[in-house]
């Protein structure tokens, strides 16, 4: 019997959502794509979600209970145990007020509703899911003999669910989980019990229908890691949401609440831990859920389904009004050569670079976790600053622009509550990573030519970072994840970093990445602070900081950086780092390669270096620290050693199966470096406003950028990026930019904002353009006579000089 309904399902699912209008960039997304990996570090943590971009609550099926290092949905598992709206950002971030709706039958006369997540998992029907960003249906046997279709969507604040009960002898259910049992770090047993809030709103007619289902928890896995100085104005922070309930049946239902597994018929409120209501509804009915939230309140969770999907609006509508969003970014590009693999690839980073961060506002209103008030305006959440500073910034300043404004105020908003710039935000700071990159966003971003936001508070915000240590910085360690300590921003800047140069191991975790990460943060300063017309001093205060610091902790001895103790002795090369080793860090100084080139022997000892580091086995590409690293051969004259590694890189760690990022996405970083890296060039120092040229993938991308706000009649504008036979010729043999030719492999942004045409001359062998004249490299080339062409680090050079 079970099979009979389950068919019949199938049958009958509705075409208008699994087969609207084709779109081939869109159509190429799959969102399963880094859901898989056989620990937390060896996998993508992406979900296959259902929202528009950047949206504040993302919906999935969820097969596990999410906590720091699990994600809500796993491909491999055969039940699903509801449908969550989830605000995880990453897998190894915490969850922030969570909602479940579950649905469920139970027998005609007993009212036996299931609230554990282990009892009410539900088998799904083998092949039954479909997952696009906009659309995610699935067919569940109900264990009681019958099928139930689930349908979802999704807005920015709202979540858009459809239930199709089949079974003519059981009683449907829907249950809205308030508050469950929440794991604390990524230690199962380490188990709270957040408070929560339910409400039941039924109609008062005779009918008795339950109308809306309401409530709140104040789950937040990361407030362990909360700075104790914000810590007290969060403790008001909570998750709200409201589920109204619509269905074509009039006939009475019941209803009530449940407290530990505790059902309580007829109860219209409750509060506590471990809280659900539900709603009974008759025979194979079809029932359409709409749950708005909020971190506001209630009444404005219902304000958010009166604005996104007010009432009488379809699923069919909801979901059209979703894809047309992915649609408009997805159709910036057109990939020209790219195979279906490629292709899914391709999109698929794209669309998961186009998550994070997610909106915390509300109509105009956020709640601030670093003041626990509401305010006006725009707020941001979701900032894993250490790893999208890289290239995901750089990909939003092209590709979404109109969000760049709301964002760097939103940080700004943060600096002027919470004392702070974010390091990594989820709802308030946690302190996650090092050192303080939102220098680098702000820098970068103003380079670039972002406007519309306070630049003297950011440059405010940024010298704070630059010149004001923590608390009690000559005692905190602030490793990961300490818990009970303050901002840990630029952690030793007093204790050691300041006088010095370098971080103390012996006083600091992470000291040696903490050393070249704030030398980095300081040149970004600089950059600001040249951009903005500071004053000379400050400017080479930062300057000859930024230039001086890294090489504090190089060890001539072994030709690698290595952590350094406050008395100056080397503390060990495998101390002070942080995701990465002395290898990956010894080629971590992007905003001075001449100079790194210099103290390790200059550019065919340089080279020799990378070769070893490539060939040893030393590249880990699923950290970001590897990622800028195959594109330094071609600042040291070595060019095509760079488009060949770039190509490997991406077919070891990017593929479309559910295995197919080798890392953690973490924030759209991953799939930021494969999108640049396929077009044919990467944003290697982010605030130097170039970019350096690898080897594009495919035969054409064609690329249609957003107007940008604050740029008076700005207007779409087309980039073409033209490499014909680059699908199996790696090798560049020229380049021209707009009919210019481009001796050197180094783009600048302004070539690319305005638009025009890149065309790279590509070949099947090793060709002169941008490789100095190395004999390894004539033999390459066939050992042809050359003439020596502009060294390519000869742009770089001037800049280190001139800046």
């Amino acid at each position: 019997m079970v099979a009979f309904w389950i068919q019949v399902l199938l049958i009958t699912l509705p075409t208008c959502c699994v087969l609207s209008a084709e779109n081939d960039a869109y159509d190429h997304v799959d969102l399963l794509i880094g859901n898989g990996g056989d620990t937390p570090n060896g996998s993508g943590g992406m979900i296959p979600s259902t929202a528009p971009p950047f949206a504040m609550t993302r919906w999935v099926a969820q097969t596990h209970l999410n906590y720091v290092s699990v994600t809500p949905y796993n491909w491999t598992a055969s039940t699903i145990s509801g449908f969550q709206g989830t605000r995880q950002p990453a897998i190894w971030m915490g969850e922030s007020g969570p909602v479940v709706v579950v649905p469920g039958v139970t027998e005609m006369d007993n009212s036996d509703i299931k609230t554990t997540f282990e009892e009410r998992g539900l088998k799904k029907s083998q092949g039954s899911e479909t997952i696009t960003p906009a659309y995610y249906s699935v067919v569940l046997d109900d264990g009681q003999g019958g099928g139930i279709l689930v349908e979802q969507s999704a807005t920015s604040r709202v979540g858009h669910l459809r239930f199709t009960f089949t079974n003519p002898s059981s009683k449907p259910y829907i249950l809205l989980e308030s508050s469950r049992p929440s794991i604390l770090t990524s230690t199962p047993t380490n188990v709270s019990y957040p408070h929560g809030t339910v409400s039941l709103h039924v109609s008062p007619n005779s009918y008795g229908q339950v109308q809306e289902i309401c409530g709140s928890n104040s789950e937040r896995q990361d407030s362990i890691i909360t700075p104790t100085s914000t810590l007290p104005y969060v403790s008001n922070f909570a998750g709200y949401y409201c589920a109204r309930f619509s269905t074509s049946s009039t006939a009475s239902t019941s209803y009530g609440t449940i407290q530990n597994s505790t059902i309580y018929p007829l109860s219209t409120s409750a509060e506590g831990p471990l809280l659900s209501a539900y709603a009974h509804f008759p025979p194979q009915s079809v029932v359409d859920v709409r749950i708005g939230t909020s971190f506001i309140s209630i009444d404005q969770a219902r304000k958010n389904i009166d604005a996104e999907i007010p009432d009488g609006t379809t699923l069919e509508q909801t979901v059209e009004g979703t894809k047309a969003k992915w649609v408009e970014k997805l159709d910036m590009f057109e990939v020209e050569g790219a195979n279906e693999e490629q292709k899914e690839i391709f999109f698929t980073g794209i669309a998961h670079a186009l998550q994070y961060p997610y909106e915390q506002h509300e109509q105009g209103r956020y709640y601030s976790g670093y003041d626990g008030k509401i305010h006006e305006g725009e707020s941001y959440t979701g900032y894993s600053i250490w790893d999208t500073y890289r290239a995901e910034w750089a990909f939003l300043i092209l590709f979404a622009p109109e969000r760049l404004q709301g964002m760097i105020t939103s940080m700004l908003a943060d600096y002027t509550q919470g004392g702070w710039l974010p390091m990594w935000k989820n709802v308030v700071e946690t302190n996650i990573m090092v050192a303080t990159h939102a220098d680098s966003l702000i820098a970068e971003a103003v380079v670039k030519g972002v406007t519309g936001f306070d630049t003297e508070l950011a440059w405010e915000a940024v010298w704070k970072d630059a010149t004001v240590p923590p608390k009690e910085d000559f005692t905190t360690s602030y490793f990961d994840r300490e818990e009970n300590v303050d901002y840990e921003v630029r952690a030793g800047l007093s204790s050691s970093y300041a006088q010095k140069g370098w971080v103390a191991d012996d006083i600091h975790s992470e000291s040696a990445s903490r050393t070249l990460d704030y030398a980095y943060d300081d040149y970004a300063a600089y950059k600001l602070a040249s951009a903005l017309g500071k004053p000379s001093n400050i400017m080479d205060f930062l300057l000859e900081r930024s230039l001086r610091a890294p090489f504090t902790i190089f060890n001539p001895d072994t030709g690698f950086m290595e952590a350094r103790n406050a008395d100056g002795t080397w503390a060990g090369e495998d101390h002070g780092w942080t995701e990465g080793d002395k290898w990956a860090y010894s080629f971590d100084v992007v905003h001075d390669i001449p100079g790194l080139i210099e103290k390790r022997g200059g550019n065919e000892s340089f080279v020799r270096s990378l070769d070893e580091h490539f060939d040893g086995g030393h590249n880990d590409h699923t950290n970001e620290p590897s990622h800028h690293i195959p594109y330094l051969y071609a600042l040291a004259g070595a060019a095509y050693k760079t488009q060949l590694r770039v190509r490997e890189i991406a077919q070891m760690n990017y593929n479309n199966t559910p295995n197919g990022l080798s890392g953690n996405e973490d924030c759209g970083q991953m799939s930021a470096w494969y999108i640049f890296s396929a077009m044919g060039f990467y944003p290697v120092n982010p605030v130097s406003g170039e970019y350096i040229v690898g080897s594009p993938f495919f035969d054409k991308i064609t690329i249609h950028l957003p107007p940008r706000p604050g740029h008076k009649g700005d207007k779409w504008r087309k980039l073409t990026i033209t490499a014909l036979g680059a699908p199996t010729k790696p090798y560049i043999k020229s380049l021209t930019i707009n009919g210019r030719r481009v001796d050197v492999p180094v783009i600048r942004h302004e070539d690319i904002m305005d638009g025009g045409e890149f065309v790279f001359e590509m070949s099947e062998r090793v060709e002169q353009w941008g490789n100095t004249n190395f004999s390894e490299q004539q033999a390459l080339m066939g050992g042809e006579e050359t003439h020596e062409p502009v060294v390519a680090d000869s742009i770089w050079a001037t800049q280190h000089v001139e800046l």
